[in-house]
């Protein structure tokens, strides 16, 4: 019992911290005037007819787009409180809800930190217009693959994590030094569906639903420390997407997704369920392949389009599906891969 309330008591102070700060974030936000000064294109890098239609260029270069650093900051200051009382006021119970801890959640806080740190430097970047497009794609891509890199040789040679389980059996697959590339991979796979990130609570909601599901799943193998990190980050994401739900007050940028993003990875090596993660993020999974189809079939199909736009949910919403309809679906699916992925994880 003490084990469900150390995962929900953080969870739910988490979001209420949120709550606090936003007000006070948002008119800094506005204040200084955080947002894009160039209007965003199709996220597949092709010029479409259909994108200026469904666009929501015009709220983008005026709404700031670092609304993740709610998500981070609340996150933080919720670790810290619990650890604050577990040393000011030692008690069984006190130190029974501290769960920061070196095995578990350190290294996870450092890379939501470390990613969302970069990711601010990268928004900083947008707001002041200093990349265009192209620039700011290969940038972004050298990015993740240095962190992915830090990270994965941290997992190696400090962790002595080198193997990967796979589902449904015993077998171990041993990579040696390729876990190194093996990390920075998966991190690109993972970061590639930050595009996901392009209407109102799609990427909050669904983000959300995946930390939910990997907080069961670490509780189903005993990293507690672990399930309640996942929990407090759901309860960050919540507080954010209360404020992003239409009309978005802020969107999450870099600063967030990244962080997130960063994390998740690092979190699904964590728990060895790296191989699970496609099913439990499909719709993240879902947006890369789209891209990806789209400008393949573009490039070396005579300039076929697959999609009316890329990513997915664009696709959907040029069909003529309204966004809120785009998103509360996604959360739908997000919520039946997640349930999917947890009971693959504890059975298996």
């Amino acid at each position: 019992m003490l084990n469900v309330v150390k995962i929900f008591l953080p969870t739910a102070l988490t979001f209420a911290i949120g709550i606090l700060l936003t007000p006070r974030l948002t008119a800094l936000m506005y204040k200084h005037k955080l947002w894009k000064k160039k209007k965003r294109v199709d996220d597949s890098g092709i010029t479409n007819e259909h994108f200026s239609k469904i666009s929501n260029a015009e709220a983008e270069i005026s709404t700031p787009r670092v609304g993740g650093v709610i998500i981070w900051l609340s996150v933080t200051a919720s670790i810290l409180i619990m650890w604050i009382i577990s040393k000011a006021f030692p008690s069984d119970l006190s130190l029974k809800l501290d769960f920061l801890s070196r095995g578990q959640t350190l290294v996870p806080l450092a890379s939501l930190l470390l990613g969302a740190a970069i990711g601010l430097v990268d928004d900083a970047s947008q707001i002041k217009g200093a990349l265009d497009h192209i620039n700011h794609r290969y940038r972004k891509i050298g990015i993740v693959i240095f962190v992915g890199a830090l990270i994965g040789a941290w997992f190696y040679f400090k962790l002595g994590i080198s193997s990967v389980t796979i589902p449904f059996s015993d077998s171990v697959i041993s990579l040696g030094y390729l876990f190194i590339p093996f990390f920075i991979a998966i991190l690109l796979a993972v970061f590639s569906g930050s595009v996901i990130d392009g209407m109102d609570g799609l990427a909050g909601g669904v983000l959300a639903i995946i930390f939910a599901s990997y907080a069961a799943i670490a509780f189903g193998k005993n990293l507690i420390d672990i399930a309640a990190f996942c929990g407090v980050i759901s309860g960050g994401i919540l507080a954010f997407l209360w404020f992003n739900i239409p009309p978005a007050r802020f969107y999450m940028g870099e600063t967030g997704i990244l962080g997130l993003l960063v994390v998740l990875t690092v979190i699904a090596f964590l728990t060895d369920t790296v191989l699970i993660l496609p099913l439990i993020a499909l719709p993240l999974a879902a947006t890369t392949a789209s891209n990806i189809i789209q400008i393949v079939s573009y490039k070396y199909f005579n300039k076929r389009r697959v999609f009316k736009i890329a990513p997915l949910h664009h696709h959907f919403h040029a069909l003529g599906w309204p966004r809120e309809k785009v998103v509360m679906r996604y959360w739908v699916v997000s919520v039946i891969c997640a349930v999917l992925g947890v009971v693959i994880s504890l059975i298996s």
